[in-house]
């Protein structure tokens, strides 16, 4: 078996690359496809994550017609590329209302509000039909409406049912606690909490007369949980490439693991026992993970196995980041086999973060596959 150093050199690496796990990012794609597909719910994923076109046509594969994106330019670029039903799960930006109009005469397009000021400027300024779900804060406390607050959501609901153009269509929301849940059944937990308040203001809306869809949108509960009952559709990402992060927490297994950097070494430090590589926070992000002793780590070490992602360091965390830096601990058995001019990998801390510093994914046979730049 090839090391991993040697492995990467071969892919012609010279400086901080994305690796992709190809044949891994596949069959995590293929494995929620199926899940939603068992469910008989929606299956909208976020495409924020990988931000590709030829990513996005291995989820048409699978028979994917609908995504989620965060901006409109996004929207747009998958337009392009030929998606024709596209929610933008971001809160509306009403300077934009050339480009929503722009998208909403093209294809189906979904958007997101959470106040009467946004529902106003829609209501001035769109002109053609579009797909409208209010926000909800089920405990996150980012955007959206607070959930209990059942008379403001009825009231913007019945608001934007005397509105042209405007077709209320359900209520969605981000369930981004569970991100620092620290077990499967603490996911579960927010999980069910959250459906529950969903439900409470469907029935509240439908008792109004307005037929209301429900749409979540978390990687963690997405993957963990094992009923959809009451969901008309799931938005998750950061499952196509899952990270460190989503592995603490428990949403995912190492082996799910897709996406990678490869750094070149440039400094071996024996006596304090760190090797230092070229790959800072502008290769990796700033995200971090904190151990319980209260250190912060960006990444560990992680190996090529059979021309595959493989084994992770544990005993080899990125312990600092300066913009171009990334400094590394490694045991001493470790450190002896590394040399400057080697290339190691890295496994990020958040997948979505650190692709996005990138304007392609290498995989680990050498092809290339562009990005939205």
């Amino acid at each position: 078996m090839m090391p991993t150093s040697a492995f990467l050199q071969s892919l012609g690496i010279t400086r901080p690359t994305a690796i992709l796990d190809a044949v891994q990012a596949r069959q995590n794609i293929r494995h929620m496809a199926q899940k939603a597909a068992q469910a008989n719910i929606r299956f909208r994923p976020h495409f924020k994550t990988h931000q590709s076109a030829e990513i996005g046509q291995w989820f048409q594969t699978e028979g994917v017609t609908t995504i989620t994106v965060s901006s409109f330019s996004m929207a747009h670029y998958f337009v392009e590329h030929g998606w024709q039903d596209i929610t933008v799960a971001f809160p509306v930006n009403v300077r934009e209302m050339d480009a929503i109009n722009r998208l909403a005469s093209q294809i189906q397009l979904g958007v997101l509000v959470e106040s009467l000021a946004t529902i106003d400027a829609l209501q001035r300024g769109i002109q053609h039909p579009v797909q409208v779900w209010l926000e909800i804060d089920t405990g996150y406390h980012r955007t959206g409406l607070v959930w209990d607050d059942g008379d403001r959501i009825l009231s913007l609901v019945r608001h934007l049912d005397s509105v042209e153009h405007l077709e209320f269509t359900g209520i969605l929301t981000h369930t981004g606690q569970t991100y620092y849940a620290r077990s499967r059944a603490e996911i579960q937990y927010l999980y069910q909490e959250t459906t529950g308040r969903m439900q409470s203001i469907q029935d509240r809306l439908q008792q109004a007369g307005f037929s209301c869809q429900i749409s979540i949108g978390d990687t963690p509960s997405c993957a963990v949980a094992g009923s959809f009952a009451g969901i008309d559709e799931i938005r998750p990402g950061n499952f196509v490439f899952y990270d460190q992060m989503m592995y603490q927490i428990g949403a995912c297994r190492p082996d799910q693991l897709a996406l990678a950097v490869a750094c070149p070494v440039v400094g071996v430090y024996p006596e304090r026992g760190q090797i230092v590589v070229y790959g800072g926070a502008v290769h990796l992000s700033k995200e971090a993970l904190v151990e319980t002793s209260g250190r912060a780590v960006f990444g560990y070490l992680q190996e090529i196995e059979n021309g595959r992602l493989g084994r992770i360091a544990y005993d080899a965390p990125v312990i600092s980041l300066s913009q171009e830096h990334g400094i590394i601990d490694v045991p001493p058995a470790m450190e002896r086999k590394v040399t400057v001019g080697d290339i190691v990998l890295i496994s990020p801390v958040h997948s979505c973060l650190t692709a996005n510093l990138y304007p392609f994914y290498l995989t680990l046979t050498g092809e290339n596959i562009s990005r939205i730049r």
